[in-house]
């Protein structure tokens, strides 16, 4: 009966694969939320500076591009259940090797890391889109984003403590652990595959050519483009949110606070959708890129007071929420339902494109300028997207 009610709070009460579908992508964000604070704090300590992080990130970021572009080429060999089982296997390398310590390890187990969330993503996008009506992906999106944003909550925070209780290796393993929980949840569930969808008997087909189709369409090239701002700058705070507050001497307990504090404006989606549904996606957009933007180069101003720059941080993070209430709700209303799994990949790099582009630009300023600069540069990408948001159809 509780459930029931939850259905009917979240608004999903009519759709009977919403809830399935949350719980999936609740232990997923759990999962990844783990070691999110631990992983820059541990490039920290093994490569000494930020821009050496940035660096590390970039190269990572490269090769989880090219897993994000052979998804397609394995969904049509192998079908979407088994790259779900990738997914898993990958993420479980990525914790032996996180575990191991070592540069060389980290890179090799950050790599896995990303790619192994990305297949999962990829898989779970494809059946979302074939389990709920295309008509209902503006009342369902803020819900996946709610339930998969709280695990971002609670996981960089207990990530520390795991950490500093039982040692480096211990998110590792408990992400290890939740995402053969998740795996297990998605064979107990039985999603079938749609019938449409075949394992290939021919040569699959290259993942580039559907890279100019793709972007030949201005609804698509536009969610592609505002999804990269979006996830942009949450990597952003992820990563170097923690390396502020460990420069600023705060420490890693308040560095895994700040990042699942920020992270709790998801809690708000629901309510942003709401208000997206009644007042236009448009208007919702424009006003959360801007006042992420605006927060974003303040907490430069105020690096000379670390708590400020703390709360200025964790304002700009509850601007940002706003704009994950409207989700990849632009890319689902646009893509053709014939080309989902094609575009569905294609789509899918705005997710690299963020982690390789901003630490790219980032390892170059901190070549000449100090961390603050990275969150200036930060803000003009941001007030860029809200630019861009204008041009989100009226009727979303």
């Amino acid at each position: 009966m509780r459930g029931l009610h939850l259905q009917v709070w979240l608004g999903v009460a009519d759709l009977p694969n919403a809830m399935p579908f949350a719980v999936l992508y609740g232990l997923q964000g759990v999962a990844r939320a783990l070691p999110l604070t631990v992983l820059p704090l541990m490039a920290l300590e093994t490569v000494g500076s930020a821009q050496d992080v940035s660096v590390l990130y970039f190269g990572a970021s490269f090769a989880g591009l090219a897993g994000s572009l052979s998804m397609p080429l394995l969904v049509h060999r192998f079908r979407r259940r088994r790259v779900v089982a990738l997914g898993a296997v990958l993420v479980c390398l990525a914790a032996a090797l996180l575990s191991l310590g070592g540069a060389i390890p980290f890179a090799a187990g950050l790599t896995c890391f990303l790619v192994g969330f990305i297949a999962f993503d990829i898989a779970f996008n494809l059946y979302l889109m074939d389990h709920i009506p295309r008509q209902e992906f503006g009342r369902f999106e803020p819900v996946r984003v709610l339930f998969m944003g709280s695990g971002f909550i609670v996981g960089p925070f207990g990530g520390v403590l795991l950490a500093q209780e039982f040692g480096r290796p211990a998110p590792f393993i408990a992400m290890a652990a939740l995402t053969a929980v998740s795996y297990a949840v998605f064979l107990y569930l039985r999603f079938s595959d749609n019938r449409a969808i075949r394992a290939a008997r021919a040569s699959p087909p290259n993942p580039f050519r559907f890279f100019p189709h793709f972007f030949r369409q201005p609804r698509l090239r536009l969610a592609w483009l505002l999804a990269v701002g979006r996830s942009g700058w949450w990597a952003m705070f992820f990563v170097y949110a923690p390396i502020y507050c460990v420069e600023a001497g705060l420490g890693d307990t308040v560095a895994g606070l700040v990042v699942s504090a920020g992270s709790g404006a998801v809690l708000l989606c629901p309510l942003w959708g709401r208000l997206g549904r009644r007042w236009g996606i448009r208007g919702l957009l424009v006003a959360g890129y801007a006042a992420s933007a605006a927060g974003s180069v303040v907490v430069a101003l105020a690096a000379g007071s670390p708590w400020l720059g703390v709360a200025v941080f964790l304002a700009a993070a509850f601007a940002a929420s706003t704009i994950d209430g409207a989700g990849n709700m632009l890319f689902l209303r646009a893509v053709h339902p014939h080309e989902r799994a094609e575009m569905t990949s294609v789509f899918a790099t705005f997710r690299d494109t963020s982690q390789i582009g901003p630490p790219g630009v980032f390892s170059l300023l901190l070549e000449v300028f100090a961390l603050p600069f990275v969150f200036v540069a930060s803000g003009l990408g941001m007030a860029a997207m809200a630019w861009y948001a204008r041009y989100v159809p009226r009727r979303y």
